[in-house]
């Protein structure tokens, strides 16, 4: 039995302690090694009974304060401890002790328990809190603390609530120590899948026997206690459960009320590391453990007590640990609204996030780390939450109707406290930027989200658009085009200014989208935002009654900020490559930098990056200097100190590169952000809202120009470049609807001609800026194919604005007799001459802009068309088609040709029609180019005439045409077709549709069949055509087999094609082994005979359509009697009068009847067509005369209905009907010249009969029938039918008199 230790010695022997302990922790880190070089006889009195507590505590509180002073005093201090101090002993389970042993539990349950004071427990886990604090080898994962962690678990706080203390700090002193043991343990490492099947069978901690602790984890035991509900959980859930009104008053009225506030927060952050650690396991442990959120939502009190701590404004980490703990139960539980509804504790929730978020508005204090800003918290919560099942809780905080409809309610932000109201009234000022950046960031993002949502855009929308609320507008002119804060001086601020633009600019753009314009509100509202933002529209601003503030200019308004906006974001991007000190360089250690960079994964999975709250991927610095430390490892045995030392300033220096990368990247991505969201806001400007800005043309123009400048900087990056180019298209594809919208700025209603060739289109002057700026961005240094293509495309439309001023179904003769109709002929005539005078000059002035650089364009053009993927491929076969269009002087042609590009379209083409079709992504692609290589093949022999195809034909253009499989696709799809699944189908009726433009090559090759000088060269070209439709014989007669009664436009065309390829070669060919002639003869007795003189002889449902299909059908009316002209006047051929029994059995020529009945036919058709023409052209110049629904139906005649909208006034309709009805009418005069050839021809035939004695002694009854078809022709007039007639008046009368000669005989 030892004495009692004396009181007086205790005394003095803690005061000597606490000297020592002050001096320890104080002094200087360098000298305070030395000064204490043995601490054993500190652990001596631990183990002694009569050792006061007290003292005990004392005792090890100053042996605490040698862990930080050294590792190898920590190393010592674990040494002593566990030689000196009490033991912790776990009896086995279901076992006890058989004699008392003197350990930590029996001093904590048998002397402290009945003294009612715990100093000594305290003072161990303290003790023992510190030292595992500072242990760095955790590869056990905690398993060799299990013991204390049991002990701690069970003995110390399992029932500290129970126990009487005489001092109530003491008890809030032994939970905070459990708490901070329990908070390291779960953060001491992570878990892996073989941690957790280990833990399956065991149920928890009071289950833990001796032989299974070693392999136990203190981490999964304590899991396990929160996700059963267990003891910890239930302790800890009621220290929260004290309330935030309580610990408010204990706080400020007790002297444990700090004691009480630390345990509440460790409580909390326990409860968050779990519920990011829980859901790993629930799938392997239920049902037996279920995730947290379960647990709390069997008691809604628990929910809502972790809920209210955010108004505790003493400690904000609190506040940040209640928000988080919001965001996590909101992922998770769907009803949380509805729970807090039920619980009574909604409206209070919704005003203490608003007075949290309100008071982080108003503080003056710069918060460096953005992860312990409780303003961005609360707006990343309700910016996560948007898109959850409604309602959620940002519709809660932000005052949506949660009890009705979402998408119906109507916010009241002035009446109604809520984050919403705090937001809008801090965006109106947006003050303190230093200090709110990011808050502001946000709150834009926020409301961008709102708007973009589906339930909340309709109430958001609403409200935004009312006056109070468009100063976003305003800001655009204000903090929009401010200057950025300078890299070197706050780089962060300038990220978050760069952010904060973004987001506005696509709010804004939002709420032109979405806006319908009817309304006089959201018409207000996108008024106000295209004046502030393009300087435009302020009559408009003003004639809507809506206010502009006192302080802004009409010069500042007017000025165009869209500009301004490109200028802020117009930097050269920061650098981002790496560059090695040398150590590294000649240790070679860069290839194994770069692969710990080249590792995509985040940090948790074993790699060095994390995602910002922006969603940006950066270097973890603590992760790649971990991956650091282990290369130096691997090297330190190899390497000196002086290079040890060189190596770890290396490091250093990789790390402050990682630092400044992660700055630079972030910049980099904000500075593409806020070029997106520009670019959004003038995209939907120019495709949605045109019509309510003013000067479109000068509008576009700026708009182009100032996209095309900033692409040719050398500070705009490849991607910034890409966007810039899709903003210059959507201003191009503009440009173009515009010359064909009706003119703006006129007060009458009235349209006339001259409206149609108003000067619309941009100056030549303009043209060729664009033209210039658009060559050189295609040259800049740093591109992509990506890119290309997108500026290959802006080329073509570029090409396709400048290529007629006029719309290209509008001929001109229509337009020169509509404006001699006019008063003003003569003028407009100069103005028509003018326009077309100016048109030739653009198009000389693009020839010579692309000439200047023509090495480097076609260089690279020609560079993607051959070596590129097929989709550049196909667009830069088309950007060569261009170049081709507007060439002079074959120099294009003869720079293709030099290249060798020509032939290498043929063999491509040959190439893959000569094998057979595969049905895979790669051949769609690969049909792509080469419809566009037959684009450019059909070009060429189109802009040079004979000259171009003479050149194709040198190359052997024939030749490996003849080789291409048409015929095998054919036979395949109509042999198979039932077997082939709808890709296979598919993909042979691509293959099918390059049959009409290799079809169209070689009809124009039928040109040079007529020009040839020498009859050797006329017989080789005629053999090559005839080979051609020899080896498709199959295709051909197909074609020419088909119904021509009801087909569609693909195959009259096709029809067409072949007719005329036979029509000029086939009377060459003596041998008639391919039954073409008599195809051709059977298709003339089909098409002869039909009534062209009624109106819709091709009985399509669209009189558009039945318009252009009876231009196809004349083509091939005119195809077969020159056919049949060719053998009656070169060939001697002689036809029968009519069908008789003389016909040959086998082949079946047509007749003098047949020819006379289409001679009939055409002249009633010729009666009918001149008589629309005139019918068209008067409906025209009585255009304005007609009413709006007498206009529409003109519209829904022609299909356009969808070129107008409910809002268009009168003159764009008469616009609208008036070039349509100028189409119409220029279809018909086509008709009529068509109609007129064939009646040429056919009159030519007979002509020859009559002419020839043998035939003519037997035309006398024919005779009879012909004469009042001639006589009917010769009361034609000029006038009706438009052009000179003489020739074919001449060529009647000398027929009619051979005619009258005859009957006469």
């Amino acid at each position: 039995m030892l004495l009692d230790f004396p009181e007086g010695d205790a005394q003095a022997l803690v005061s000597y302690l606490a000297v020592l302990q002050k001096v320890v922790e104080n002094g200087n880190p360098m000298e305070r090694r030395k000064w204490f070089p043995d601490i054993e006889p500190l652990f001596k009195l631990l183990s002694y009974e009569n050792v006061p507590p007290y003292l005990k505590g004392a005792l090890r509180n100053s042996i605490a304060a040698f862990i930080k002073v050294s590792p190898l005093f920590k190393d010592a201090i674990w040494s002593y401890l566990e030689q000196y101090d009490l033991p912790v002993v776990m009896p086995p389970l279901g076992q006890h002790t058989a004699t008392q042993v003197y350990d930590m539990r029996f001093e904590l349950n048998e002397v402290e328990a009945r003294r009612e004071s715990y100093p000594s427990t305290i003072s161990f886990l303290n003790l023992v809190n510190a030292l595992i604090a500072e242990e760095r080898n955790i590869s056990d994962k905690g398993r060799r603390f299990m013991g204390i962690f049991k002990f701690v678990y069970e003995d110390v706080f399992g029932p500290f609530p129970q126990r009487a203390y005489v001092d109530p700090r003491e008890k809030w002193e032994l939970a905070i120590a459990c708490l901070e043991h329990f908070r390291m343990v779960l953060s001491m490492c992570d878990i892996e899948d073989g941690d957790i099947y280990a833990a399956v069978n065991t149920s928890g901690p009071s289950t833990i026997s001796q032989a299974s602790m070693e392999r136990q984890l203190p981490m999964l035991e304590l899991l396990k206690d929160f996700m059963s509900g267990k003891v910890a959980f239930r302790n800890i859930m009621n220290i929260i459960l004290v309330g935030v009104d309580t610990l408010i008053n204990e706080r400020t009225t007790q002297t444990y009320g700090i004691l009480l506030e630390k345990a509440v927060h460790l409580s909390f952050e326990i409860f968050i590391l779990v519920m990011e650690r829980d859901l790993v396991l629930a799938d392997v442990f239920r049902p037996l453990y279920q995730p947290l959120d379960v647990v709390l939502t069997q008691n809604d009190r628990q929910i809502v007590a972790l809920l209210e701590f955010v108004r505790y404004d003493y400690l904000p980490q609190l506040q940040h640990c209640s928000i988080k703990i919001m965001g996590i139960l909101s992922s998770r539980i769907v009803g949380l609204v509805q729970l807090l509804l039920k619980a009574d504790v909604a409206k209070s929730v919704i005003e203490d996030y608003a007075a949290c978020l309100e008071f982080r508005f108003d503080d003056f204090q710069v918060i460096e780390n953005t992860k312990d800003d409780v303003g961005v918290l609360i707006l990343q919560l309700l910016i996560d939450n948007i898109c959850r099942p409604a309602p959620n809780i940002t519709h809660l905080l932000l005052r949506f109707d949660v009890n009705g409809s979402i998408e119906r309610t109507v916010l009241k932000p002035k009446s109604h406290y809520s984050c919403l109201k705090t937001i809008l009234d801090n965006l109106e000022k947006v003050t303190k930027t230093d200090i709110n950046a990011l808050l502001h960031e946000f709150s834009f993002q926020l409301l961008y989200e709102l708007c973009l949502d589906p339930l909340t855009c309709g109430p958001v929308m609403d409200l935004l658009s009312t006056t109070k609320y468009q100063f976003f507008s305003k800001h655009v002119g204000t903090i929009g085009v401010s200057p950025l804060p300078k890299r070197n001086h706050n780089q962060s601020l300038r990220i978050s200014m760069l952010h904060e633009r973004a987001w506005l600019l696509k709010m804004l753009a939002v709420a032109l989208h979405v806006s319908d314009i009817s309304s006089s509100v959201y018409r207000g509202a996108c008024l106000a935002i295209l004046c502030h933002t393009f300087g435009q529209g302020g009559d408009n601003l003003s004639t809507a009654n809506l206010f502009q503030s006192p302080g802004t200019s009409n010069l500042a308004m007017n000025r165009n900020k869209v500009l301004d906006l490109l200028e802020v974001v117009q930097f050269r991007c920061p650098d981002t490559s790496i560059k090695y000190p040398q150590l590294l360089s000649n240790l070679r250690l860069e290839s194994k930098i770069e692969e710990i960079l080249r590792n995509s994964t985040t940090s948790e999975f074993g790699g060095v990056y994390y995602y910002s709250e922006r969603g940006d991927r950066l270097i973890d610095l603590d992760a790649f200097h971990e991956k650091l430390l282990q290369v130096s490892q691997l090297l330190s045995p190899q390497l000196s100190e002086s290079e040890k030392s060189e190596l770890k300033e290396s490091f250093h220096h990789m790390l402050k590169w990682a630092w400044r990368y992660n700055k630079n990247l972030e910049e980099q991505a904000a500075q593409l952000h806020m070029l997106t969201g520009w670019s959004q806001i003038v995209e939907v400007a120019v495709s949605r809202r045109m019509s309510l800005l003013e000067d479109h043309s000068h509008l576009l123009f700026e708009l182009l120009d100032a996209s095309l400048s900033a692409t040719t900087s050398p500070d705009c990056s490849v991607k910034m470049a890409y966007i810039l180019t899709n903003v210059a298209l959507t201003c191009m594809a503009k440009l173009r609807d515009e010359r064909f919208i009706c003119p703006t700025g006129v007060d009458s209603d009235a349209v006339t001609c001259l409206d149609i060739i108003s000067a619309k289109q941009l100056s030549n002057a303009s043209c060729n800026s664009l033209l210039f700026k658009l060559t050189m961005a295609i040259l800049r240094n740093e591109s992509s194919e990506t890119l290309r293509r997108r500026q290959y495309a802006l080329l073509l439309s570029y090409f396709q604005y400048c290529c007629s001023i006029l719309d290209s179904d509008v001929p001109a003769s229509v337009l020169r007799f509509l404006l001699l109709e006019e008063q003003e002929g003569d003028d407009d005539e100069l103005t028509l001459r003018k326009v077309l005078k100016e048109q030739n000059e653009l198009a000389r002035a693009n020839f010579s802009i692309i000439r200047k650089e023509a090495q480097a364009v076609i260089d690279l053009v020609a560079k993607d068309a051959i070596h590129g993927s097929e989709a550049g491929k196909a667009i830069s076969f088309y950007v060569l088609d261009s170049f081709i269009s507007i060439d002079h002087d074959k120099y294009f042609l003869n720079q293709l040709q030099s290249r060798g590009i020509l032939r290498s379209c043929l063999s491509d083409v040959s190439n893959y029609l000569s094998k057979d079709a595969s049905f895979s992504s790669e051949s769609s692609q690969k049909f792509c180019t080469i419809d566009a290589q037959l684009s450019l093949l059909l070009r060429i022999s189109h802009h040079y005439g004979k000259h171009g195809s003479q050149i194709l034909l040198s190359m052997g253009a024939l030749h490996n045409l003849s080789s291409c499989n048409l015929m095998g696709s054919q036979k395949k799809a109509n042999s198979r077709f039932n077997n082939l699944v709808k890709e296979r189908a598919g993909e042979i009726d691509k293959r099918r549709s390059l049959t009409a433009p290799i079809l169209r090559i070689v009809t124009s090759f039928t040109s040079l069949v007529d020009s040839a000088d020498f009859l050797e060269v006329k017989n080789k070209i005629v053999r090559e055509l005839v080979d051609f439709a020899k080896q498709h014989q199959f295709i051909f007669n197909s074609i020419l087999r088909e119904n021509i009664s009801g087909a569609n436009m693909f195959t009259l065309e096709r029809l067409n094609m072949v007719v005329s390829i036979l029509s000029k070669v086939w009377a060459y060919e003596e041998n008639e082994e391919c039954s073409f002639v008599q195809d051709l003869f059977s298709m003339m007795q089909s098409l002869f005979s039909l009534d062209f003189g009624s109106l819709n002889f091709m009985q399509s449902p669209s009189m558009i359509e039945n318009q252009k299909s009876e231009l196809i059908v004349f083509g091939l009316c005119f195809g077969l009697i020159s056919y049949l002209y060719f053998l009656a006047a070169k060939k001697d051929m002689r036809l029968q009068i009519s069908y008789g029994d003389n016909s040959e059995s086998g082949q079946q020529q047509p007749t003098l009847q047949l020819v006379s009945d289409l001679l009939n036919s055409i002249t009633l058709a010729m009666e009918r067509v001149a008589e629309e023409k005139y019918m068209l052209l008067n409906k025209i110049r009585d255009l304005n005369e007609l009413s709006r629904k007498e206009v529409d139906e003109i519209i829904k005649v022609c299909m356009k209905q969808d070129c107008i909208s409910p809002g268009d006034n009168i003159r764009k309709r008469r616009y609208m009907a008036m070039i349509e009805l100028c189409c119409m009418s220029g279809n018909r005069e086509q008709l009529i010249t068509l109609l007129l050839q064939i009646a040429e021809c056919a009159i030519t035939i007979l002509l020859v009969h009559f002419q020839d004695k043998s035939c003519a002694k037997d035309l006398s009854s024919f005779s009879d029938e012909l004469l009042p078809i001639l006589e009917r022709l010769e009361h034609f007039k000029e006038d009706k039918v438009g052009r000179s007639l003489k020739l074919f008046h001449r060529s009647v009368t000398t027929l009619k008199e051979m005619t009258i000669r005859c009957m006469s005989l």
